[in-house]
C-alpha cells in the first residue's frame, strides 16, 4: 500500500462465517490530488558482539527525487527488493544488488506494484493496484509472469509470509483489519482489528507480528499464531512509531527521528545509534538482512512539530 495515498474504501460483510469483500472507489478529484512523500533508501552495515549491535556509516543508495521505499532483503542477503514511483507516476518493483550497487527494474506494468516480498520459489509477491483500483495480492515468477494469488481478498494494503503457504494481510478498512489465510484453502480468517501497517514473520517461530493500535495511547508489537488465532503482546512501540524490523537473533529494531533503538526482551528500547549527521530527514521503514549484516532504512522529510 502506498503511503499517504487515497485508494479504496473497503466494506466487509460476514456471511455464514466467510468474509466477503466489496469496494468503493474514492472520488476522482481525491485520487487526482493524492500524493506520496519523497523518500530515500539508505544502507548501513551492522556489527554484532556480546554487547549488542553497532551501526556503521550509512549511505543513500537511491538518492533521487521521488518515492523509493519498502525495502525487503532477499533470502541470501545479496540485495533487496523495493518499490519506486517513476516520472510516469507508476509504482514498480526494483532490486538493489549489494555487491555491485546495481539497480534493476523487475516490473514495468500499467498497474502499480507495492510491498515486494521474496517467495521461496525465487519470485516475489506484491500488492498490485489494478486498473479498476482494486488492491489484491499477486506474484511474479523469475520470468516476469504475474499471477493472482488470492482472488477473493480485496483491499490488501500490506502482507507478510508466515511460511510458504500462509500469509497475513492488512486490509484497508476503518479501522484496518489483520486477516490470515493459506494459498490452498484461501479462507480468510479475521485475526485482529485496529492494526498498523508493519507486518513481519517472527524469526524461528512460524508466527507473524503486527502493531496493535487498539489503545490509541499505547501501541503494542504483538505476535499472532494464524492457526489458533492466539495473540501475544511483546513490547510497546516507541511512542507514535509503527515501523520495526526483526533481526535474526530475535531482537527488534525501531527508529524515532534519526535515532535507532533495539529491543531484546523486557519493556525497554535501548538506543544503538543516532544518524543525525548522516541522513536528511526522519527514519521510518526498516529491514534487516537474513544474515544480520545489513540494515536498510527509509527516510522522509522531517515533519515540523
Amino acid at each position: 500500500m502506498i503511503d499517504a495515498r487515497v485508494w479504496i474504501a473497503t466494506v466487509f460483510f460476514v456471511l455464514s462465517g466467510a468474509w466477503v469483500f466489496a469496494q468503493e472507489e474514492e472520488a476522482e478529484e481525491e485520487q487526482a490530488t493524492a500524493t506520496v512523500p519523497d523518500s530515500e533508501i539508505h544502507l548501513a552495515q551492522l556489527e554484532w558482539d556480546r554487547g549488542g549491535v553497532h551501526v556503521l556509516e550509512s549511505r543513500n543508495v537511491t538518492n533521487r527525487a521521488g518515492y523509493d521505499s519498502q525495502p525487503y532483503f532477499l533470502p541470501d542477503s545479496s540485495g533487496f527488493l523495493f518499490a519506486s514511483i517513476g516520472d510516469d507516476g507508476q509504482a514498480d518493483v526494483y532490486s538493489y544488488d549489494l555487491s555491485s550497487g546495481a539497480v534493476a527494474r523487475l516490473t514495468d506494468t500499467p498497474e502499480s506494484e507495492f510491498s515486494p516480498t521474496p517467495m521461496t520459489d525465487g519470485g516475489f509477491s506484491t500488492v498490485r493496484v489494478e486498473m479498476d483500483q482494486a488492491q489484491r495480492l499477486w506474484a511474479f515468477d523469475n520470468d516476469g509472469e504475474a499471477r493472482l494469488l488470492l482472488p477473493g481478498a480485496l483491499g490488501v494494503g500490506y502482507h507478510a509470509w508466515v511460511d510458504p503457504e500462509t500469509v497475513v494481510m492488512f486490509i484497508v478498512v476503518d479501522p484496518p483489519l489483520l486477516v490470515g489465510t493459506t494459498l490452498g484453502d484461501q479462507t480468510l480468517k479475521k485475526l485482529a482489528g485496529t492494526i498498523g501497517r508493519s507486518l513481519a514473520p517472527v524469526p524461528i517461530r512460524e508466527t507473524a507480528s503486527f502493531v496493535d493500535k487498539t489503545d490509541e495511547n499505547l501501541w503494542w508489537i504483538s505476535e499472532v499464531d494464524v492457526d489458533s488465532r492466539t495473540i501475544t503482546p511483546l513490547v510497546p512501540t516507541i511512542p507514535g512509531r509503527e515501523d520495526y524490523a526483526w533481526a535474526p537473533d530475535g531482537s527488534l529494531l525501531m527508529a524515532s527521528g534519526t535515532e535507532l533503538f533495539r529491543w531484546s526482551g523486557g519493556d525497554e528500547w535501548n538506543q544503538i545509534a543516532d544518524l543525525a549527521d548522516e541522513v536528511d530527514g526522519e527514519i521510518g521503514r526498516l529491514a534487516v538482512s537474513p544474515d544480520g549484516r545489513w540494515l536498510a532504512f527509509v527516510t522522509t522529510p522531517m515533519v515540523e512539530q
